[in-house]
């Protein structure tokens, strides 16, 4: 089966936001940059490091209770073993959240110091916060509200309609749109953005999105598969992914008149339920060698 190749989105959008960047690099001290745990590589816009420049940057792998633990494990290293300061977190439940302040001050600790040195104690530290589509902005900003109602005002020198969100603590975020890039250099990255839900589910058929991703997980989750939709090991290692979801459609009821299988409502299913967790912690994009290089 051919590999899901995505349409590529709003090349506009994307030059907006590069502009909403640049205007409002210069009011912050450090990036936050969110990627997805099961695809940390593939989550990542390759136009950031451009436009980020040398500003400081911690980079946060989301949604972790979803992925491999051990996969992750890897991947902190691999980023580690870059210079690259990065942990790994729950923004829906908070869990890993607690690194979150002691990693931004570590980053900043020279800064810090130099803000204390010319008497600015207690300055706020600025953040802004950048990620793909449904990747959990909104997610981290609210955990680290502490569920209490964030301050948001206007301010000046942000471009006309940003807003700062104020936490306690001395720290102010600064929320920006969720993109994607005009163009992928690889096709795998695409279809792994896809899987996950930071592509619109409208431009891409979902039969067509659940059967590649059963083709691509079955091979190497296939005991995952099989406890989540009560098939034996035998049913989804023998079966071709358009069998396997029919079969998955089949086992939970989904029938038309006539006996046959609404695969589509099938489709709708398997994804969302890959996307929630509740095949269990998958990383999509297992860590590259040590000698790969970012």
């Amino acid at each position: 089966m051919a590999e899901i190749v995505p349409v590529q989105w709003f090349p506009g959008h994307m030059a907006k936001t590069r502009r909403l960047m640049q205007a409002n690099l210069k009011l912050v001290d450090l990036v936050v940059e969110l990627t997805d745990a099961r695809i940390p590589q593939s989550s990542r816009n390759p136009e950031l490091d451009r436009l980020l420049g040398k500003k400081p940057r911690l980079l946060l792998l989301n949604k972790s209770d979803s992925a491999d633990e051990e996969e992750t494990r890897r991947w902190l290293q691999w980023y580690k073993d870059r210079g690259v300061a990065a942990i790994a977190a729950d923004c829906r439940t908070g869990k890993g959240l607690g690194q979150f302040l002691p990693a931004v001050r570590s980053i900043l600790e020279e800064r810090i110091a130099q803000w204390e040195a010319r008497g600015e104690v207690g300055r706020p530290i600025r953040m802004m916060i950048v990620g793909i589509p449904n990747v959990g902005k909104s997610s981290l900003i609210n955990r680290l509200a502490g569920g209490k109602r964030a301050k948001v005002e206007d301010r000046p020198g942000v471009t006309r309609g940003k807003q700062w969100v104020t936490l306690e603590g001395g720290i102010e975020l600064l929320d920006m749109p969720g993109v994607l890039w005009p163009k992928f250099q690889e096709p795998e990255a695409g279809e792994r953005l896809a899987f996950v839900g930071s592509v619109k589910d409208d431009v891409i058929d979902i039969e067509h999105l659940a059967v590649r991703l059963l083709e691509v997980l079955a091979p190497r989750e296939g005991e995952k598969l099989a406890a989540r939709y009560r098939l034996t090991a035998e049913e989804v290692a023998e079966s071709e992914p358009f069998d396997l979801l029919e079969l998955i459609g089949r086992r939970r009821g989904m029938l038309l008149s006539g006996g046959l299988v609404n695969t589509e409502r099938a489709a709708i299913m398997v994804v969302d339920e890959f996307r929630g967790g509740l095949w269990g912690r998958i990383t999509l994009e297992p860590c590259p060698e040590k000698e790969d290089r970012l």
